[in-house]
């Protein structure tokens, strides 16, 4: 179990990153601080932790200055900003991650198996309890970046966008600034997805009809397989399609 604390002075940045460490089972918040005067007094007398995620544009005292007199009570110290600008001075402060803001669910797992290589953080199974996590949080481009739930069982394909990818589900559609990629690390530790174009990966047991290379999804969805995808598909369909003693 990795400790953390939270240092920003905006309640809904501390919020959304609440709930970003509540997703995933290695990860515990210990304390959030808005004032960082006050976190600087407290951390005479706090224990060392595992991460501190510290914001660096904050009143009376910013996460850069303030990092030098807490360096010391962390294992790993991320440094959360919306400016870029801070990159080097991030740097300087001998961070060991910088989360651009905002910061993705799938972002931040990434960032934080970076941090633990030696052990994973895997966001779906608790392995005290053996229950498994059915679902993430992401925050939606269109809906002023409020963070919705999406459930894996709900999700009929994931469409990239750029910079954004388009998640489907049975009931909406949520875009979100997330790459393909980075959300297909995270599929790739759930069965029953697959990536069928560059630009699609789409979950199997969504799919409503195969016509040749045309694939239609049950939200009516039509995705072409793509060429360096159609063996692995191939291969899926074969080993699902129910052969009969006689072929017309």
């Amino acid at each position: 179990m990795y400790k953390c604390i939270i240092i920003d002075d905006e309640p809904h940045a501390i919020e959304g990153l609440t709930k970003y460490i509540d997703s995933l089972s290695e990860l515990v918040l210990t304390k959030s601080y808005i004032d960082p005067l006050l976190a600087l007094k407290d951390f005479d007398r706090i224990e060392s932790v595992d991460i501190i995620f510290l914001d660096i544009d904050m009143p009376k005292i910013n996460g850069i200055e303030l990092s030098k007199e807490i360096r010391n009570k962390t294992k790993k110290l991320v440094f959360t900003t919306a400016h870029t600008k801070y990159a080097y001075e991030a740097f300087e402060a001998n961070a060991d991650a910088f989360l651009l803001k905002p910061y993705s669910l799938g972002k931040f797992i990434i960032t934080i198996n970076k941090l633990f290589p030696e052990k994973a953080i895997d966001e779906k199974v608790e392995e005290n309890t053996g229950i498994k996590k059915d679902f993430f949080f992401v925050k939606s481009k269109e809906d002023d970046l409020k963070i919705l739930k999406i459930r894996y069982a709900d999700i009929v394909a994931i469409e990239s966008k750029q910079n954004y990818v388009m998640i489907y589900t049975l009931t909406k559609k949520v875009l979100t600034y997330m790459s393909l990629t980075e959300i297909a690390k995270i599929l790739n530790t759930m069965p029953g997805f697959m990536q069928l174009h560059r630009s699609f990966i789409i979950s199997l047991d969504q799919i409503e009809t195969i016509d040749g290379s045309l694939v239609k999804m049950t939200n009516g969805i039509r995705i072409s397989v793509g060429d360096n995808y159609r063996k692995e598909f191939n291969a899926f369909v074969a080993d699902k399609l129910i052969k009969t003693g006689k072929q017309t």
